[in-house]
Parts: C-alpha cells; structure tokens; sequence
C-alpha cells in the first residue's frame, strides 16, 4: 500500500510564491500579439532505465508504455484511495521520460514514486536545474520557426529538436500555446531571439491562460483533495480507462463507470486578489452555508480584474443560488463557461 504524500526537509516542496498581478501590458501581449515567460512553478522528473515506461505505466493514471516521441500525455498520480497526489504533463525525449509537476510538490513526489521502484530497472532524477521551462503564447510560430525545424500542429502534439522539446498545449482564449522545455545553455542563447520577436511577461500570465483553458493543476495546498475526474482529467485525456492497474485505479474506475462522479471542476471570477483567494480555500453554497460545497483548486489574477479560478465544486451547487468565497457571506463567484463541455452526470 502507498503511504502518505509528505514533504521532503530541504526540497522544493514549500510553497509557491505570490505572483504579483501582470501589468495590463503583459495580458494584452499574450491575447493580442505575442508573448513568453519562463515558467518558474515548474519542475521537471525524468525517469530513465530500461524498465522506465512499464514502472510509470504500474503508478500514473495514463498509459507511458505506448508514449511514442510525437505526443505528450496528462497523467496524474494517485493514492490507493484515488486521492490526486499529482498531474503532470508526461512526454519521451530519446530514451528518457519526463514528467512536467508543479514545483512545490515535485520533491515529494518523486521521493514517493522513488520507493516504488524496487528491482525495476528505472531511475527518477530532478531534472529542474538542468532544464529551462518556457511557456509561448499568442502570434508565436513565427519566432518558434526560428528555432524548431516543425512545430506541433494538434494539442498535445510533441517535436523534438537540438533546442529541446516543444509541446503545443490548449489553447486559452483561442489563442495558441506552447511549451518549450531544453537544456538551460542552449534555450538561454535563443532568448535574444525571442526578446527581439516577442514579449517577456510574467509566469503568473501563464497561469492565467491555463485556468481559461480549463486545465487544473495539482499544488500542494490540494494534494490528496480529489479524484481526477473531480478536475475532468478524464475529460482531458488525463485517464486511460483500458490500461492496467495503478495506485487508486478501482476507485477511479468505479466512479468512471458507476456515475457516482457529483462534483467537477468549473471556471469562475472572483472579487480580491491573490493574497485572500488561494487554492485550497472551501466554497460555500447560499442554501446550504454550514458546510463546504466546494474548494478552489487554481487561482490567478485575472485580466479583467479580480481572480480567474479553477473550481471543484457540488454539480447541485450550480443549479440555483449563489456561491460565496471562504464563507457563506464571502465575495460570490461569477461563474464563467469551460472551453470544452463536461458529460452528464447520472
């Protein structure tokens, strides 16, 4: 049996900082020209070995044994109670996996997947220091050209060149997106280039741009708060129901199956900024206010003012009534419409 996720001493795992909000020149950049930033709140794990791929296929909630060089896949990580440890964007380059995670949980994650690993012919490391993660948005292929002989043409397509690897992600807003991950030499010389194309912008417009993509992402604040199909990773991609077992995969299967799925994850606006709206804070209905309906799962300032947030949330909740931030008779949300529709629920 999994045991607890528990921070490491001495790692990445504390918090993530506050991003202060981006300048309204910042947003503009990303929706009506283009813009990119490096994407500090990522760390990345690579996992080597000739038994890398079948290990991660046994622990993560998507299929690793079939990831071929052209596609990256979402995965998450689960306790034996389907509990979301983690997401991760997953992709091979050469012969090396690599798991893209939240920073302030990557430390105790891959300590966790690490005791796993038994006589497996695998090998997690840290990759972060070695590795610069840029996200682009907006007019981007022109300057991407520059530097890809190709670029990745659908959402989760993946390319590999002497730069790097870059991976087209969803769009937000419709707008393109896409992240570039290499070596921090050789993504450091192109970054000229990209200054004299594009516009530098902060990482926090990044987060931003993946709430309005509908896309959670598991922080330390909720780790252990939900099962994915609680933040639509099965929506997403980010499960694989036809593949073998993994930590928490009955229960996964069973609420896929079953229809026992009640609660899902919605986008909406909020009053405030990030020092009072934080990932993890409950949400309370008007008609029910003595107990949680439900919790933020991603924050970020949004462009319009306020907070933009990804919610999981009581489908019941939506139906009628308000729901209030905190407390009952905390600021109420403004809920907005996901990129992509969710099934019905029975």
């Amino acid at each position: 049996m999994n045991t607890p996720l528990a921070t490491a001493p001495g790692t990445a795992s504390s918090a993530l900082p506050v991003l202060p909000r981006p300048a309204a020149a910042e947003f503009a950049a990303a929706l009506e020209h283009g813009a990119f930033s490096t994407l500090t709140q990522f760390g990345v794990i690579d996992a080597t070995g000739d038994d890398a791929a079948s290990f991660l296929h046994g622990q993560l909630t998507n299929d690793t044994q079939h990831l071929d060089a052209a596609t990256a896949r979402l995965a998450g990580y689960c306790t034996a109670k389907g509990r979301l440890l983690a997401s991760f964007l997953t992709w091979r380059t050469g012969e090396t996996i690599r798991l893209l995670v939240s920073k302030d949980v990557q430390a105790a994650v891959q300590k966790r997947l690490s005791m796993f690993v038994l006589r497996a012919k695998a090998k997690l490391a840290d990759a972060s220091d070695e590795l610069t993660v840029i996200g682009l948005a907006g007019d981007v292929r022109q300057a991407l050209s520059g530097v890809f002989d190709a670029l990745p043409d659908g959402v989760h397509g993946q390319v590999d060149g002497d730069a790097g690897s870059l991976i087209r992600v969803p769009d937000a807003l419709g707008r393109l997106r896409y992240l570039w991950i290499g070596a921090r030499a050789q993504i450091d010389a192109h970054l000229p280039t990209l200054d004299a194309a594009l516009t530098r912008v902060s990482p926090a417009v990044w987060d931003w741009l993946d709430i309005r993509a509908g896309e959670p992402r598991i922080t330390q604040p909720v780790v252990e708060q939900f099962v994915p199909q609680m933040i639509n990773f099965d929506v997403l991609g980010g499960v694989n129901f036809r593949k073998g077992c993994y930590p928490g995969q009955e229960i996964v299967a069973r609420s896929q199956y079953r229809g026992t799925i009640k609660r899902r994850t919605s986008l909406a606006n909020v009053a405030g900024d990030l020092d009072t709206v934080k990932a993890g804070a409950e949400l309370f209905h008007s008609a029910d206010p003595g107990q949680p309906c439900g919790m933020v799962v991603n924050a970020a300032s949004a462009q319009e003012g306020g907070v933009d947030m990804l919610v999981e949330i009581k489908l019941a909740a939506l139906e009628d009534g308000t729901v209030h931030l905190g407390t009952a008779d905390g600021p109420a949300l403004n809920f907005l419409a996901l990129p992509y529709g969710l099934p019905t629920e029975v």
